[in-house]
């Protein structure tokens, strides 16, 4: 069954996923969409330095709105700050210095926010990584699952009291095309059994963001959600964590603004806001989250025992904090630039 995904997959992939995808898909797309001014809303997004973030920054910056940029090192992100300015003419564009793969730094800096901050309009989860053996973060928790799941987990659902009080408020989470590969392992999420494959890995996080995505869309209405796909897109970190795939596609793959085109349309076009909570979408369209025959499938029970282990985990990293007498904004305040 896995050829049988894995074949479905690159083939769909070959036709959808590359430049020629985007460029074929883009002729349906309504310029209408994103004639919109977002000055006064604001939009945090993690990874903004580089890549699919610096360019979601970008269009985002040029329609007015504040960006907040979550980003792990401070030289890049002012640097990645500079360039948005000067594109954009907007200079209400912040550097947050943020760790995504350390949970317990990312839980703080949330807290921080929501004291720091009146109001969020989008979140945008777009960082992320592919290490491709077995290391565990300060908590211990395997860095990929760290930074792809439970970052994402920890960072959503603490600023989500934040974004119910704020104006139409969204949640856009950058997948993979690659998770449509795979089941949720609710028994397995952070890869000790077997053979540890990084690819494979990743993937397995990306079914786990959209399963995520699906759960936080039922339980919390007020908020829209959504989880995309952007195609096989040249960034620096597909070429640094795939570089045999990254030399073989070569001109095949996207720009990064073609990757963010449909992060951009998913955070500032009403026709976005009016979609159905909770879908997965590919250049500016739901597409389903399961190959057909596939078996990607999982049972409720399965989604259940996923949730409540992120739970388990995230209270973990709460207990931590517990035990320290400095409280998160005492720790994060000299890092908000």
């Amino acid at each position: 069954m896995s050829l049988y995904r894995n074949t479905l997959w690159f083939l769909n992939g070959i036709h959808q996923y590359t430049r020629q995808g985007f460029e074929t898909a883009s002729k349906t797309f309504e310029p209408k969409d994103l004639d919109v001014s977002v000055v006064g809303r604001s939009f945090m997004i993690t990874g903004a330095n580089s890549g699919i973030g610096k360019a979601t920054a970008i269009a985002i910056a040029k329609k007015g709105g504040t960006v907040h940029m979550m980003c792990r090192d401070k030289n890049k992100a002012e640097e990645a700050k500079s360039d948005i300015i000067s594109v954009s003419g907007n200079t209400e564009v912040y550097v947050h210095v943020v760790d995504m793969s350390q949970t317990y730094q990312v839980w703080e800096f949330a807290e921080a926010f929501k004291k720091q901050y009146p109001s969020l309009n989008v979140l945008i989860n777009n960082a992320g990584c592919m290490v491709h053996k077995r290391e565990l973060n300060a908590d211990g928790l395997e860095m990929n699952f760290a930074t792809n799941t439970m970052g994402v987990y920890i960072l959503t659902q603490t600023l989500i009291p934040l974004l119910e009080k704020s104006r139409d408020p969204r949640v856009i989470t950058v997948s993979s095309g690659g998770m449509l590969v795979q089941k949720l392992r609710a028994d397995d999420l952070q890869s000790e059994k077997g053979y540890f494959d990084g690819v494979t890995v990743y993937a397995q996080n990306k079914r786990q963001q959209v399963v995520l995505t699906e759960h936080w869309a039922k339980t919390y209405p007020v908020v829209h959600f959504s989880v995309m796909h952007p195609g096989w897109v040249d960034t620096p970190a597909i070429s640094t964590s795939m570089p045999q795939f990254h030399q073989m596609m070569g001109d095949r793959l996207r720009t990064a603004e073609q990757g963010a085109d449909t992060v951009v349309w998913l955070a500032l076009s009403r026709v976005a806001a009016r979609t159905r909570s909770g879908q997965f979408f590919q250049d500016r369209e739901p597409v389903p989250a399961h190959l057909p025959l596939a078996w990607t499938h999982s049972s409720a029970e399965e989604i259940q025992s996923f949730i409540a282990q992120l739970e388990t985990l995230a209270r973990g990293v709460q207990s931590q904090h517990e035990a320290d007498p400095k409280g998160p904004l005492d720790q994060l305040q000299p890092q908000f630039v």
